[in-house]
């Protein structure tokens, strides 16, 4: 009778270990609806703003890089009408000014200040593979799949992530960039290879660079030069405005893939009537061929 007493005990302490381990997991997931967490990235706290839909199950995640005002919140917003249609995690992170600057941002912060090229543990790219791991390890998923969509200067990051470490993205949409890494050296960098040490820009690096899962998502109206477009002569020198330098981004890159016999994972989508919007470009429908194709 005291041995079954005995059993019986701890197996219900057993089961109550289990319980409370499984709430504790929970509770570290994120949160259904709108949300704010923070983790550690290089030492220091990293923002997220989340969004989880209500009918969430174990569908993949999307990683929103906001453009140049940093506005992160603003953005995770955006992405909502995405989130729900397609019932992902929507996941955005906060590159500020301060801890992340043009040099690092927009160009992936490859190069130190003599012009050499950084050791790859010291990209800010590596920004990404840390937030797939602290969303997996919150949802308990550890092959949770993942895609990253940007808009303006957060699709100039991920052109230039797409070059360098495009990771297991399954897809990198890039909206309406204000300027590209053109696979030539007849672009300085960083809208071109001119400039950069050959571990930067030489064959391998071209092959993985086409054969990205990269979207370059446009706006037929984007045509406008507007606050904070870059008329460099080096970005002039892609086409007058966004819409033009990313076709001809798509269309070099394009060929340079069919003459060397290459694979080219690229893809090309617009979206008729949009300028320079972020939330009308996700909210199109379009996006969903940008995400996943046809």
């Amino acid at each position: 009778m005291l041995m079954g007493l005995r059993a019986i005990f701890f197996r219900w302490v057993g089961l109550v270990g289990i319980m409370a381990g499984s709430l504790a997991l929970r509770a570290e997931s994120l949160p259904v609806g709108r949300a704010q967490v923070d983790f550690s990235f290089q030492g220091s706290p990293l923002t997220l703003f989340t969004y989880k839909p209500s009918h969430y199950t174990n569908g993949p995640l999307l990683v929103v890089f906001h453009g140049v005002m940093r506005n992160a919140d603003n953005y995770r917003d955006f992405a909502i009408t995405m989130a729900d249609r397609f019932g992902v995690i929507v996941v955005a992170p906060v590159l500020d000014l301060a801890r992340f600057p043009e040099e690092w941002y927009q160009r992936g912060g490859l190069l130190d200040a003599s012009g050499q090229a950084k050791p790859p543990g010291e990209w800010m790219f590596n920004v990404v593979p840390a937030i797939v791991a602290e969303v997996r390890a919150r949802e308990a998923q550890p092959t949770l799949a993942y895609s990253l969509i940007g808009h303006s200067a957060g699709a100039q990051f991920l052109i230039r992530l797409a070059a360098y470490l495009p990771g297991e993205a399954r897809r990198i949409v890039a909206g309406n960039a204000g300027s590209l890494l053109f696979p030539s050296r007849e672009h300085a960098f960083g809208y071109g290879l001119d400039g950069l040490p050959p571990a930067l820009s030489d064959e391998t690096m071209l092959r993985r660079y086409l054969a990205a899962p990269l979207t370059l998502y446009l706006g037929t109206a984007d045509i406008t030069p507007r606050k904070k477009f870059d008329a460099s002569e080096a970005a002039m020198k892609q086409g007058p405005h966004r819409l033009a330098r990313n076709r001809a981004g798509f269309e070099l890159a394009r060929k340079m893939a069919a003459e060397r016999g290459w694979a080219f994972n690229w893809r090309k989508v617009e979206t008729p009537g949009i300028d320079h919007d972020a939330e009308r470009m996700f909210a199109a429908k379009e996006v969903a061929e940008a995400l996943f194709g046809k």
